[in-house]
């Protein structure tokens, strides 16, 4: 084998070595990008993706599927806890100081205690880039980066290795995050749509014309990895996820609580049920998947979880799991805290703190970004609260909640449940950050623009 599969001993902060994996165990195969949401090919969109399109004609894809907050780490960070980001600590992100309150209840350090050999490659957002040790990854396949093709060619080659153990892969891709690639002939701006939010102009044709590059390069590196598992014969034993974090890095997407930065593309293939190019829409959140992969590889449910198994949904005996989901910001680069609460018709998001203009540091620098700029984005009023109607007003832009007292009652009044049964500390007031962490000034502009730290 390889030496790039030797096994990387875990440091003190991790578990104990593994015990030996239930018979029969499945293998997972946990497959995620940055930044795309739902933009591409399966979910209507004219991104061409032809792996990912061929993988959900053969997996269940979620339609209705929304990640716990549309920021890098605290999403990440609740779907690999099961818990929703203020539960489980990640307030955010990672690579400015923030961390997990029980790095334990990380996904990778319970199934190893379970018996599954754990196995990392490319990105993971859940802890610095030092501490990756406490995460629970007992293999760090090493890549030149974390670009498509050097994290695929690491992971292809495990699979290759065909491993006798159960496994959990984590494949993390770079892509589809700032800064795109240049595009090129197949990717003409001249004939791409902008994302919804945005006006069509040559400059936000350009910009997602280059998501469209990015696009392409994971698409090619997702179907490496897939075809890497087809060739060793692990496929039809092996639960298969393909997801992302959040919405796409434009203006009103990405750490925005709407359906453009918490709607996430999500696909599962195997054992369990997920085959056949079905097609669910029901509401799910990204904290539902732990559960999941519980009740297929027959282990038990750790007791912290926050979320609910799909099975019911599969195995038919359900057409919903959940009447509402819930999404958070509280830190990206800079403060911003609101919380949100949707249902199938309904979405209620709050504002907290004082702050009722857009914190621009939370929006990824681009040409897209420019173009509101300099119209004036930046002195746009924002609502402290919102409440918008899903079926007349699925892109959010009309706030009725002046026009829905008892309905915003309701959100409202199960909102502050919530956030009590949860121990949300923003019932406390504001949030200070963690010693040690990096954030922007509100005000400011740019994430670019220097950080003050923390003590």
């Amino acid at each position: 084998m390889d030496a790039s599969f030797t096994r990387r001993r875990l440091l003190a902060a991790a578990p104990a070595l593994r015990t030996r994996a239930p018979a029969g165990s499945v293998n997972i195969l946990y497959l995620h990008s940055h930044d795309t949401g739902r933009y591409v090919q399966p979910y209507g969109h004219a991104v061409p993706t032809p792996n990912l399109q061929k993988f959900a004609s053969e997996a269940v894809l979620f339609r209705q599927a929304f990640d716990a907050a549309p920021t890098c780490s605290p999403s990440r960070a609740a779907l690999l806890t099961g818990m929703v980001p203020h539960s489980c600590g990640m307030l955010g992100l990672a690579h400015r100081g923030f961390r997990l309150n029980d790095p334990s209840r990380h996904l990778a350090r319970y199934l190893r205690s379970q018996g599954y050999l754990t196995v990392l490659s490319g990105v993971q957002h859940e802890t610095a880039a030092g501490r990756v040790a406490e995460l629970g990854y007992e293999n760090i396949l090493k890549t030149k980066t974390n670009r498509g093709p050097d994290v695929a060619g690491a992971a292809a080659e495990f699979l290759l290795s065909r491993p006798k153990e159960p496994f959990f892969l984590s494949c993390g891709f770079f892509e589809t995050h700032r800064e795109f690639p240049v595009p090129g002939p197949r990717d003409d701006p001249r004939f791409v749509l902008p994302p919804s939010p945005l006006p069509d102009t040559p400059e936000t044709r350009r910009d997602m014309a280059a998501f469209h590059a990015s696009a392409r390069v994971l698409d090619q590196s997702m179907g490496a990895v897939l075809e890497a598992l087809e060739r060793s014969g692990l496929a039809s034993n092996t639960l298969v996820i393909v997801t992302t974090d959040h919405g796409i890095a434009f203006p009103r997407m990405k750490c925005n609580l709407n359906a453009h930065g918490m709607g996430v593309m999500l696909m599962m293939r195997g054992p369990g049920g997920f085959s056949g190019g079905k097609v669910s829409d029901a509401l799910v959140s990204q904290i539902d998947l732990f559960p999941t992969l519980c009740e297929v590889a027959g282990i038990p449910k750790p007791g912290w979880l926050e979320g609910r198994s799909l099975m019911p949904l599969i195995r038919g005996e359900k057409s919903e799991i959940r009447e509402w989901l819930t999404g958070e910001v509280t830190f990206h680069a800079a403060y911003e805290p609101q919380r949100a609460i949707r249902s199938r018709r309904w979405s209620y998001v709050r504002r907290f703190g004082p702050k009722r203009t857009p914190v621009l540091p939370n929006c990824d620098d681009g040409p897209s970004k420019s173009v509101w700029l300099e119209h004036n984005w930046g002195a746009r009023q924002l609502d402290q609260e919102a409440l918008y109607d899903l079926v007349f007003d699925p892109a959010e832009s009309r706030n009725v909640l002046a026009e829905n007292p008892k309905e915003a009652e309701h959100w409202r009044r199960l909102m502050e449940e919530w956030m009590r049964e949860t121990n949300d500390p923003l019932l406390r007031g504001d949030v200070p950050p963690p010693p040690g962490a990096r954030v922007n000034n509100p005000d400011g502009v740019s994430p670019r623009e220097p950080a003050i730290e923390y003590y």
